[in-house]
Protein backbone atom coordinates (compact mmCIF):
# COMPACT_ATOMS: atom_id res chain seq x y z
CA UNK A 1 0.00 0.00 0.00
CA UNK A 2 2.85 2.37 0.81
CA UNK A 3 4.39 1.83 -2.63
CA UNK A 4 1.07 2.59 -4.33
CA UNK A 5 0.64 5.82 -2.36
CA UNK A 6 4.22 6.81 -3.16
CA UNK A 7 3.68 6.22 -6.87
CA UNK A 8 0.46 8.25 -6.89
CA UNK A 9 2.25 11.09 -5.09
CA UNK A 10 5.01 11.11 -7.71
CA UNK A 11 2.48 11.11 -10.57
CA UNK A 12 0.49 13.97 -9.03
CA UNK A 13 3.61 16.04 -8.36
CA UNK A 14 4.91 15.53 -11.91
CA UNK A 15 1.50 16.33 -13.41
CA UNK A 16 1.15 19.55 -11.42
CA UNK A 17 4.69 20.60 -12.38
CA UNK A 18 3.98 20.06 -16.08
CA UNK A 19 0.62 21.80 -15.86
CA UNK A 20 1.97 24.91 -14.17
CA UNK A 21 4.94 24.98 -16.53
CA UNK A 22 2.55 25.03 -19.50
CA UNK A 23 0.72 28.02 -17.98
CA UNK A 24 3.89 30.13 -18.30
CA UNK A 25 3.72 30.14 -22.08
CA UNK A 26 5.23 33.53 -23.00
CA UNK A 27 2.85 36.14 -24.33
CA UNK A 28 3.31 36.54 -28.06
CA UNK A 29 1.52 37.49 -31.26
CA UNK A 30 1.54 34.10 -32.92
CA UNK A 31 -1.22 33.60 -35.47
CA UNK A 32 -2.03 30.29 -37.08
CA UNK A 33 -1.45 30.29 -40.85
CA UNK A 34 -4.74 30.35 -42.74
CA UNK A 35 -4.76 27.82 -45.61
CA UNK A 36 -5.74 29.31 -48.94
CA UNK A 37 -5.32 32.93 -47.86
CA UNK A 38 -3.88 35.26 -50.49
CA UNK A 39 -0.90 37.49 -49.94
CA UNK A 40 -2.81 40.67 -50.68
CA UNK A 41 -5.28 39.95 -47.87
CA UNK A 42 -2.63 39.36 -45.21
CA UNK A 43 -2.06 43.00 -44.34
CA UNK A 44 -5.81 43.70 -44.14
CA UNK A 45 -6.44 40.83 -41.72
CA UNK A 46 -3.22 41.04 -39.71
CA UNK A 47 -4.43 43.40 -37.00
CA UNK A 48 -7.69 41.48 -36.55
CA UNK A 49 -5.90 38.12 -36.28
CA UNK A 50 -3.38 39.48 -33.80
CA UNK A 51 -6.19 40.85 -31.68
CA UNK A 52 -7.98 37.48 -31.74
CA UNK A 53 -4.90 35.57 -30.63
CA UNK A 54 -4.23 38.00 -27.79
CA UNK A 55 -7.77 37.54 -26.49
CA UNK A 56 -7.73 33.75 -26.88
CA UNK A 57 -4.62 32.24 -25.25
CA UNK A 58 -2.94 29.27 -26.88
CA UNK A 59 -3.49 25.92 -25.23
CA UNK A 60 -0.74 23.37 -24.96
CA UNK A 61 -1.59 19.68 -25.04
CA UNK A 62 -0.07 16.43 -26.19
CA UNK A 63 -0.78 15.92 -29.91
CA UNK A 64 -2.97 12.96 -30.83
CA UNK A 65 -2.93 13.24 -34.63
CA UNK A 66 -0.88 14.74 -37.45
CA UNK A 67 -2.88 17.96 -37.62
CA UNK A 68 -2.46 18.70 -33.92
CA UNK A 69 1.22 17.82 -34.23
CA UNK A 70 1.72 20.30 -37.08
CA UNK A 71 -0.07 23.08 -35.19
CA UNK A 72 1.95 22.47 -32.04
CA UNK A 73 5.18 22.41 -34.05
CA UNK A 74 4.33 25.76 -35.65
CA UNK A 75 3.49 27.28 -32.26
CA UNK A 76 6.68 26.08 -30.54
CA UNK A 77 8.83 27.04 -33.55
CA UNK A 78 7.50 30.58 -33.21
CA UNK A 79 8.21 30.80 -29.47
CA UNK A 80 11.61 29.13 -29.86
CA UNK A 81 13.00 32.16 -31.70
CA UNK A 82 12.79 34.34 -28.57
CA UNK A 83 12.20 31.84 -25.75
CA UNK A 84 14.50 28.94 -26.58
CA UNK A 85 15.12 28.03 -22.96
CA UNK A 86 11.45 27.82 -22.12
CA UNK A 87 10.59 25.71 -25.17
CA UNK A 88 13.49 23.35 -24.44
CA UNK A 89 12.47 22.98 -20.78
CA UNK A 90 8.82 22.42 -21.69
CA UNK A 91 9.65 19.84 -24.35
CA UNK A 92 12.08 17.93 -22.11
CA UNK A 93 9.61 17.94 -19.23
CA UNK A 94 6.75 16.67 -21.39
CA UNK A 95 8.93 13.98 -22.94
CA UNK A 96 10.23 12.71 -19.60
CA UNK A 97 6.70 12.74 -18.21
CA UNK A 98 5.49 10.40 -20.97
CA UNK A 99 8.51 8.10 -20.83
CA UNK A 100 8.70 7.89 -17.04
CA UNK A 101 5.09 6.84 -16.63
CA UNK A 102 4.98 4.65 -19.78
CA UNK A 103 2.34 6.80 -21.49
CA UNK A 104 1.88 5.97 -25.20
CA UNK A 105 2.62 8.63 -27.81
CA UNK A 106 6.34 9.29 -27.52
CA UNK A 107 6.66 8.86 -31.30
CA UNK A 108 4.78 12.15 -31.75
CA UNK A 109 7.29 13.87 -29.48
CA UNK A 110 10.19 12.38 -31.46
CA UNK A 111 8.67 13.83 -34.63
CA UNK A 112 8.14 17.12 -32.81
CA UNK A 113 11.82 17.15 -31.82
CA UNK A 114 12.83 17.01 -35.47
CA UNK A 115 10.36 19.72 -36.45
CA UNK A 116 11.46 22.12 -33.70
CA UNK A 117 15.16 21.47 -33.16
CA UNK A 118 16.30 20.09 -36.53
CA UNK A 119 17.88 16.78 -37.58
CA UNK A 120 21.01 16.77 -35.40
CA UNK A 121 19.93 18.51 -32.19
CA UNK A 122 16.54 16.81 -32.46
CA UNK A 123 18.08 13.35 -32.76
CA UNK A 124 20.47 13.92 -29.86
CA UNK A 125 17.65 15.29 -27.73
CA UNK A 126 15.32 12.40 -28.59
CA UNK A 127 17.97 9.78 -27.80
CA UNK A 128 18.95 11.39 -24.50
CA UNK A 129 15.36 11.92 -23.38
CA UNK A 130 14.32 8.42 -24.41
CA UNK A 131 17.19 6.96 -22.40
CA UNK A 132 16.71 9.16 -19.34
CA UNK A 133 12.94 8.71 -19.38
CA UNK A 134 13.20 4.92 -19.70
CA UNK A 135 15.71 4.87 -16.86
CA UNK A 136 13.34 6.92 -14.70
CA UNK A 137 10.62 4.37 -15.50
CA UNK A 138 13.10 1.66 -14.47
CA UNK A 139 13.74 3.40 -11.14
CA UNK A 140 10.05 4.05 -10.47
CA UNK A 141 9.28 0.40 -11.08
CA UNK A 142 12.14 -0.62 -8.82
CA UNK A 143 10.93 1.67 -6.04
CA UNK A 144 7.16 1.32 -6.27
CA UNK A 145 5.93 -1.16 -8.86
CA UNK A 146 7.61 -4.57 -8.54
CA UNK A 147 4.73 -6.26 -6.71
CA UNK A 148 2.05 -4.86 -9.03
CA UNK A 149 3.86 -5.71 -12.27
CA UNK A 150 4.47 -9.31 -11.18
CA UNK A 151 0.80 -9.66 -10.23
CA UNK A 152 -0.46 -8.10 -13.47
CA UNK A 153 1.91 -9.88 -15.88
CA UNK A 154 3.13 -13.06 -14.15
CA UNK A 155 3.68 -15.12 -17.32
CA UNK A 156 5.45 -12.36 -19.23
CA UNK A 157 7.73 -11.54 -16.32
CA UNK A 158 8.55 -15.22 -15.82
CA UNK A 159 9.36 -15.70 -19.50
CA UNK A 160 11.55 -12.58 -19.62
CA UNK A 161 13.34 -13.68 -16.45
CA UNK A 162 14.17 -17.04 -18.04
CA UNK A 163 15.44 -15.45 -21.24
CA UNK A 164 17.63 -13.02 -19.27
CA UNK A 165 19.12 -15.94 -17.33
CA UNK A 166 19.73 -17.93 -20.53
CA UNK A 167 21.55 -14.99 -22.15
CA UNK A 168 23.62 -13.79 -19.20
CA UNK A 169 26.86 -14.31 -21.15
CA UNK A 170 25.69 -11.84 -23.84
CA UNK A 171 23.05 -9.89 -21.95
CA UNK A 172 23.82 -6.53 -23.53
CA UNK A 173 23.32 -7.86 -27.07
CA UNK A 174 20.15 -9.61 -25.96
CA UNK A 175 18.81 -6.28 -24.71
CA UNK A 176 19.76 -4.65 -27.99
CA UNK A 177 17.93 -7.42 -29.84
CA UNK A 178 14.80 -6.73 -27.78
CA UNK A 179 14.96 -3.05 -28.71
CA UNK A 180 15.57 -3.62 -32.42
CA UNK A 181 13.09 -6.50 -32.71
CA UNK A 182 10.68 -6.00 -29.80
CA UNK A 183 9.45 -9.41 -28.64
CA UNK A 184 7.87 -7.44 -25.81
CA UNK A 185 6.74 -3.77 -25.78
CA UNK A 186 9.31 -1.20 -24.76
CA UNK A 187 7.14 0.08 -21.91
CA UNK A 188 6.90 -3.42 -20.43
CA UNK A 189 10.65 -3.96 -20.77
CA UNK A 190 11.29 -0.64 -18.99
CA UNK A 191 9.08 -1.60 -16.06
CA UNK A 192 10.09 -5.25 -15.77
CA UNK A 193 13.87 -4.76 -16.18
CA UNK A 194 14.56 -4.22 -12.43
CA UNK A 195 12.37 -7.21 -11.57
CA UNK A 196 14.42 -9.60 -13.72
CA UNK A 197 17.71 -8.19 -12.38
CA UNK A 198 18.93 -6.36 -15.46
CA UNK A 199 21.80 -4.02 -14.40
CA UNK A 200 20.89 -0.38 -14.80
CA UNK A 201 24.11 0.38 -16.73
CA UNK A 202 23.35 -2.30 -19.34
CA UNK A 203 19.77 -1.12 -19.46
CA UNK A 204 20.79 2.54 -19.96
CA UNK A 205 23.25 1.83 -22.78
CA UNK A 206 20.95 -0.63 -24.56
CA UNK A 207 18.12 1.91 -24.63
CA UNK A 208 20.34 4.65 -26.06
CA UNK A 209 21.77 2.43 -28.81
CA UNK A 210 18.82 0.14 -29.39
CA UNK A 211 16.26 2.89 -29.97
CA UNK A 212 18.60 5.02 -32.09
CA UNK A 213 17.19 3.81 -35.46
CA UNK A 214 13.61 4.37 -34.31
CA UNK A 215 14.41 7.84 -33.00
CA UNK A 216 16.31 8.62 -36.20
CA UNK A 217 13.30 7.78 -38.38
CA UNK A 218 10.91 9.80 -36.22
CA UNK A 219 13.16 12.85 -36.05
CA UNK A 220 13.79 12.83 -39.81
CA UNK A 221 10.03 12.59 -40.33
CA UNK A 222 9.64 15.68 -38.15
CA UNK A 223 12.27 17.55 -40.16
CA UNK A 224 10.41 16.79 -43.37
CA UNK A 225 7.10 17.69 -41.72
CA UNK A 226 8.42 21.16 -40.96
CA UNK A 227 9.70 21.63 -44.52
CA UNK A 228 6.93 20.05 -46.60
CA UNK A 229 4.10 22.37 -47.56
CA UNK A 230 2.35 20.20 -50.18
CA UNK A 231 2.18 16.63 -51.49
CA UNK A 232 4.31 17.68 -54.47
CA UNK A 233 7.16 18.49 -52.07
CA UNK A 234 6.72 15.15 -50.30
CA UNK A 235 7.05 13.11 -53.50
CA UNK A 236 9.94 15.03 -55.03
CA UNK A 237 13.09 13.11 -55.95
CA UNK A 238 14.98 14.79 -53.13
CA UNK A 239 12.47 13.62 -50.53
CA UNK A 240 12.32 10.09 -51.95
CA UNK A 241 16.12 9.80 -51.84
CA UNK A 242 16.07 11.08 -48.25
CA UNK A 243 13.49 8.45 -47.29
CA UNK A 244 15.59 5.73 -48.96
CA UNK A 245 18.72 6.84 -47.10
CA UNK A 246 16.81 6.96 -43.80
CA UNK A 247 15.47 3.43 -44.34
CA UNK A 248 18.94 2.05 -45.15
CA UNK A 249 20.58 3.68 -42.13
CA UNK A 250 17.81 2.50 -39.81
CA UNK A 251 17.91 -1.11 -41.07
CA UNK A 252 21.70 -1.50 -40.89
CA UNK A 253 22.07 -1.77 -37.07
CA UNK A 254 19.15 -4.18 -36.91
CA UNK A 255 20.72 -6.41 -39.56
CA UNK A 256 23.99 -6.53 -37.61
CA UNK A 257 22.25 -7.43 -34.35
CA UNK A 258 20.13 -10.04 -36.11
CA UNK A 259 23.25 -11.64 -37.58
CA UNK A 260 24.83 -11.74 -34.12
CA UNK A 261 21.68 -13.16 -32.54
CA UNK A 262 21.59 -16.09 -34.95
CA UNK A 263 24.88 -17.31 -33.51
CA UNK A 264 24.77 -16.36 -29.86
CA UNK A 265 21.29 -15.58 -28.48
CA UNK A 266 18.77 -18.05 -27.13
CA UNK A 267 15.30 -17.01 -28.16
CA UNK A 268 11.81 -18.37 -27.71
CA UNK A 269 9.97 -20.41 -30.29
CA UNK A 270 6.25 -20.86 -29.67
CA UNK A 271 4.88 -24.21 -30.75
CA UNK A 272 1.40 -24.84 -32.12
CA UNK A 273 0.04 -26.01 -28.76
CA UNK A 274 1.07 -22.70 -27.17
CA UNK A 275 4.00 -24.04 -25.14
CA UNK A 276 7.26 -22.12 -24.98
CA UNK A 277 10.36 -24.08 -25.89
CA UNK A 278 13.95 -22.91 -25.76
CA UNK A 279 15.91 -23.01 -28.94
CA UNK A 280 19.28 -21.58 -29.83
CA UNK A 281 18.88 -20.01 -33.24
CA UNK A 282 21.05 -21.81 -35.75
Amino acid sequence: MRSFVGLIAVVIAATLYLYFLSLYLPVGSWKRPQPGSKAEHVEEKESEELRDTSEEPSRLKFPSDLEELRELAELLQFYKTEHTGYVLLLFCSAYLYKQSFAIPGSSFLNILAGAIFGPYEGLLLACVLTTVGSTMCFLLSQAFGKHYIVNLFPEKVSMLQKKVEDNQDCLFFFLLFLRFFPMTPNWFLNMSAPIVNIPITSFFCSVFIGLLPYNFICVQTGVMLSEVSSLDDLFSWERLLQLLAIACMALLPGAIIRHFSQKHLKLDVRSQNGLITDKKVQ
